[in-house]
């Protein structure tokens, strides 16, 4: 293993570091391991909350700041924030319209952030509104799971409901754009190879050269199957025709088009195989209204990407069109 590192015990608290000493529009308590957007709270604005483990940066912590997060939850390296941390955030961002919560639907996720969102209520009479990102179409019998995997979709709800929020919109107003968001989202991963846990020191899961995996989860989770490594335009049949069956979409749909990297493939890779989606798209009549790619939620160094369709009207549209200043994402300022 090969890792630019100092102690492994130390790196989340070393990179969270480094990320407040980049970019002065976030403040970093590294004490209780939140980020926080530097000029908030802001009075009368609904905070946004969301976090999870480290290893999937940008996510979370690079998404605080004007017109997406008030708070990040920084957990130690694919291990949910504790109770404690998220309520910490949650009553520190909020500013009198309540606090929306934006969780990843892992059972530690979940079980963390209704936790909180009970402390918080009982010590400082917070109004709190929960959604749940679930839009990983890998996962295909959820009766005998936590459910489907909160993926790439929950950048997209982030910053349409950051928006939401930045507009003024109530905590009920501001919820349901999450929840609409959430439910008109779809997503599926690759994998070329395994990631490495720099506590671990080891490979998470085995994999042959000339091996992928398709529906992998972002914590290198085993997919549907493991097949041949593919071309780019049969990887991207492989991961878009499963999420356009699901929803199902439909012929004049518009759709966000999210292509993630997981960390470990470059963008040469990554916007060949945006083109590869478009054309599946294309022919099959939906428009692309908006698009992102790049290593947003990734995965430490694994290699491979995700796509992710979200459904949109004019709405969400206009609202994932409007400013945002983050560390990660930023346009329109």
């Amino acid at each position: 293993m090969k890792k630019i590192l100092n102690d492994p015990a130390d790196v989340v608290g070393e990179q969270l570091a480094g990320l407040a000493a980049a970019h002065p529009e976030v403040r970093v308590d590294n004490t209780h391991r939140v980020v926080f957007r530097a000029d908030g709270p802001v009075p009368g604005k609904v905070g946004v909350v969301s976090g999870g483990g480290s290893g999937h940066e940008p996510m979370h912590s690079g998404f605080v700041g004007r017109g997406m997060l008030d708070a990040a939850c920084v957990g130690e390296v694919f291990t949910s924030p504790v109770p404690d941390q998220i309520a910490y955030a949650t009553t520190s961002v909020s500013a009198g319209a309540g606090v929306l919560h934006i969780v990843k639907n892992y059972t530690g996720d979940v079980l963390n952030f209704e936790m909180a969102a009970e402390l918080a209520t009982a010590e400082a009479d917070v109004e709190i509104r929960s959604v749940l990102v679930d839009d990983d179409v890998a996962v295909e019998d959820s009766l005998h799971t936590a459910g489907r995997r909160g993926v790439g979709a929950t950048l997209i709800v982030e910053k349409i409901a950051g928006a939401a929020a930045e507009e003024g919109r109530s905590l009920a107003d501001v919820a349901d754009i999450a929840y609409a968001v959430t439910a008109n989202s779809r997503s599926m991963g690759v994998a070329l190879t395994s990631c490495t846990v720099p506590a671990a020191g080891k490979a998470t899961f085995e994999i042959g050269p000339d091996e992928m995996e398709i529906g992998v989860g972002i914590h290198g989770e085993p997919g549907r199957k493991r097949t041949q490594l593919a071309s780019a335009r049969d990887i991207a049949a492989k991961l878009t025709e499963p999420i356009l069956t699901d929803l199902p979409f439909d012929r004049r749909d518009k759709v966000i088009c999210f292509l993630n990297g997981m960390g470990g493939t470059p963008l040469i890779e990554l916007y060949l195989m945006y083109g590869e989606v478009a054309r599946i798209l294309r022919a099959q009549g939906i428009e692309i209204a908006g698009s992102l790619v790049g290593p947003y939620m990734t995965a430490l160094e694994m290699a491979g990407c995700s796509v992710t369709l979200t459904r949109v009207d004019d709405e969400l549209l206009n609202l994932w069109k409007s400013p945002v200043h983050t560390a990660a994402l930023r346009w329109g300022v």
